[in-house]
């Protein structure tokens, strides 16, 4: 059996596939799996060792089709659901495609408070996929396989580790609340997020510079995977750093502003962990969820789903962990 999985972005979507990757590999003799993405994410998948080949997407949809025509494959497994991969079933006739069940109306009804029912969490809906094959899921949690490197200047620290980044910035904790978070903790921070997030390290780092050591925009996506395994626990925004902190096994508190974990993408970990990750929201806030995804600012203006985050709560949960 030869199956394709078709994911091609981002990072914290690609890492929640693995269960999928690892259950298929190990319940089904003699499959092979190949898995094409965009070159930018092939690197997290190119040391799972579930997976026999990373093929990426360069040009156009029709030339990866043309590419994949001569693979044979039994299935394809899209993963993704959006126009790229509705065009491949069309130039991939006689491929058996499973697509999995995105929830977007679910989703819209949320955010239009016209119901409050959850979405069913997204590693279960990439599995319902392949339980044709009589594949299940094993209770694992996530996958994220890295090289590891020498990170200077964290050897022997005992800290937290925080990703302050988000790809929206209503999914980002303000510079104020993150400054009362320091404040009220006994934390010792790392913090990490890419290039956007530099600035922001940097005058924190600079306000607390015995009790803040910035990455921010200073490592690969291994390395920042190195900081988070060594870390003690992890605090997060809703960003693919939260999923890679899952597939680690972290002790994990999530910060949620304008997206809500009942869209059916929180921290997903292992069934045999004893922690449970602690979910970071404020109540009552009428105007959330605003958004699926999220906006460069408060559609409102006031931010209260940030704003009223309350640090000393924070600051208690992080100690009794």
């Amino acid at each position: 059996m030869k199956i394709l999985i078709l994911r091609f972005s981002s990072i914290g979507d690609i890492v929640l596939t693995t269960p999928v990757v690892r259950c298929l590999k190990e319940q089904l003799p003699e499959v092979e799996i190949h898995y094409a993405t965009k070159p930018q994410y092939a690197g997290i998948l190119e040391a799972n060792p579930h997976i026999d080949k990373v093929i990426t997407l360069q040009g156009s949809v029709s030339s990866l089709a043309k590419s994949l025509r001569n693979e044979k494959y039994t299935a394809v497994l899209d993963l993704h659901a959006n126009l790229r991969t509705r065009l491949l079933r069309t130039l991939l006739p006689g491929v058996s495609f499973h697509v999995f069940r995105k929830q977007n109306l679910r989703k819209w009804l949320l955010v239009k408070k016209l119901s409050t029912k959850p979405c069913e969490h997204v590693v279960y809906r990439y599995m319902d996929t392949i339980k044709k094959w009589g594949v299940k899921y094993d209770g694992k949690g996530l996958d994220f396989f890295y090289t590891e490197s020498e990170v200077n200047g964290l050897q022997g620290m005992r800290y937290t580790a925080y990703a302050i980044g988000g790809t929206w910035a209503t999914k980002r904790m303000p510079l104020n609340k993150i400054e009362e978070l320091i404040k009220t903790s006994n934390e010792y921070w790392v913090l990490l997020g890419d290039g956007n997030d530099s600035q922001v390290g940097e005058i924190l780092a600079s306000q607390f510079p015995d009790r803040v050591t910035n990455m921010c925009g200073k490592l690969t996506l291994d390395q920042s995977a190195q900081v988070l395994a060594s870390a003690t626990k992890v605090v997060t925004h809703d960003t693919g750093l939260m999923h890679i902190a899952a597939a680690l096994r972290k002790p994990i508190v999530s910060i949620w502003g304008n997206t809500i974990p009942d869209f059916g993408m929180g921290p997903f970990l292992p069934e045999t962990m004893n922690s449970k990750p602690i979910l970071a929201e404020v109540a009552g806030v009428a105007c959330r969820p605003c958004s699926k995804i999220g906006f460069n600012a408060c559609p409102k203006g006031h931010f209260d789903c940030m704003q009223k985050q309350s640090m000393v709560e924070i600051s208690k949960l992080l100690h009794q962990m």
